[in-house]
């Protein structure tokens, strides 16, 4: 098939393809016979690996020095280790999003047709490839986050089948599988039924809420319930195990990004594990990313534009790299917690987003918090220098006192009060 073409190529001969479970399509194009002429060639391939290698060769025999794919999951994996072992290309993994074929012409074949034409004309970039050593650290650290939601998840259900049985441990205790509370659980399973026995295996500080302890622990426990209760206890242990053998996978695969996850840990909010989190999703060079603005967007924490007629709308933020994101929003709750500049930044944005009192506030402020963290993140680690706080006063200590003053009295009127100011005496 030829056709002839009316602008300049970036690439001349290059490939495209459209990649499913079972079966991808492949469109190659390159210089027809006639001058300005494009011819093109489209193949399908089944997905077995040793099937892959096959299409890699054509490629080869083709001329093809790159090929662009779209990002689609878990699915594109194979096709991407098969070009890069067994061929010398530059392997574009693009977004799908931004590569949506014309409506009407939904098909395999004239996906990877219409990927190949906008590859030649040089439209495509390649999203973000994390190294051999990123892309390990990144299978064990999202494992772990699914441990430790199974095991929330589990706890839960153990609470649900307390509650079922009329127990009211985690009333009392605030933590139903500390040492006291797993011990009392336990109790339950053997066959204590009475409270007041079961309440006297408390432990600590805990021994002070005996009496309510001794209440909370009688209730209608069953054989039943000790049954489910054996069940839930037995897979929560199995996830920790889990989770303790994965955490010491996570910290072997951290070691040649050991200096860089302690230069991390120098950041409000970032513990060891958010560091290794952090390195595991954007690994440690900046290179791929033009600027601070570029991560956050690919992140999903930069504001998405919304504009039609000269009228800006609320367009929330862009959908990105929800483990960063998520990681990122936890970090920024316990930043509110410092007496930093991050998390000065919390309490004041609180304020002018609505105050303490309004519920979206404080959610619209850790968000925004989260992305002034990751680029804090990225300066770090572009630069490799430890972070240095600028101290929780930044905000206000440039401040010129007669204007704040009066900014203050402007607020009290508004308020429907008239302030009269006097110095203080010392």
């Amino acid at each position: 098939m030829e056709g002839r073409c009316a602008v300049e190529l970036t690439y001349p001969r290059c490939a495209a393809i459209d990649v499913a479970k079972k079966e991808i399509a492949v469109c190659v194009r390159f210089p027809g016979q006639e001058p300005g002429g494009r011819g093109q060639e489209i193949r399908k391939y089944s997905t077995f690996y040793g099937v892959l290698k096959e299409m890699c060769a054509w490629l080869r025999e083709t001329g093809v020095t790159i090929v662009a794919m779209e990002s689609t999951g878990i699915y594109s994996n194979p096709v991407f280790h098969a070009l890069v072992e067994f061929g010398d290309f530059e392997v574009l993994k693009c977004n799908a999003a931004h590569v949506k074929n014309v409506p009407g012409r939904k098909t395999d074949a004239a996906d990877a047709q219409w990927l190949c034409e906008l590859l030649e004309c040089g439209l495509l970039k390649g999203s973000y490839l994390p190294t051999p050593e990123t892309a390990r650290a990144r299978d064990y650290t999202r494992y772990r986050a699914r441990l430790v939601s199974s095991r929330t998840s589990e706890t839960q259900r153990l609470h649900k089948t307390l509650e079922d049985a009329g127990i009211k441990l985690d009333s009392v205790a605030s933590d139903v599988l500390g040492v006291s509370g797993r011990a009392m659980v336990q109790g339950l399973i053997d066959g204590e039924r009475r409270g007041a026995v079961l309440s006297e295996l408390a432990r600590g500080v805990l021994r002070k809420k005996i009496p309510d302890l001794s209440m909370a622990l009688s209730g209608r426990f069953s054989e039943h319930h000790a049954g489910l209760c054996r069940l839930h206890l037995k897979h929560i242990d199995q996830l920790n195990e889990l989770i303790t053998e994965t955490e010491a996978q996570i910290e072997a695969l951290m070691l040649p990004f050991q200096h860089s996850r302690e230069l991390l840990m120098t950041i409000p909010g970032i513990g060891s594990h958010a560091a290794a989190v952090i390195l595991s999703e954007i690994g440690q060079d900046m290179s791929f990313f033009p600027t601070a603005d570029h991560l956050a967007s690919w992140a999903g924490l930069a504001p998405a534009n919304n504009e039609s007629g000269g009228h800006r709308r609320p367009a929330g933020t862009r959908k990105g790299n929800q483990h960063l994101r998520n990681l990122l929003v936890e970090s920024a709750w316990t930043v509110a917690r410092t007496k930093t500049r991050p998390g000065a930044r919390f309490h004041r944005l609180v304020r002018r987003f609505g105050g303490a009192r309004n519920p979206r506030a404080k959610k619209k402020a850790a968000i925004a918090v989260a992305h002034t963290l990751l680029l804090i993140i990225y300066y770090v680690l572009d630069r490799q220098v430890p972070y240095t706080d600028l101290g929780p006063d930044f905000y206000t200590r440039h401040e010129d006192p007669e204007h704040y003053k009066d900014k203050l009295v402007a607020r009290l009127k508004k308020l429907g009060y008239d302030a009269t100011l006097t110095p203080a005496t010392t």
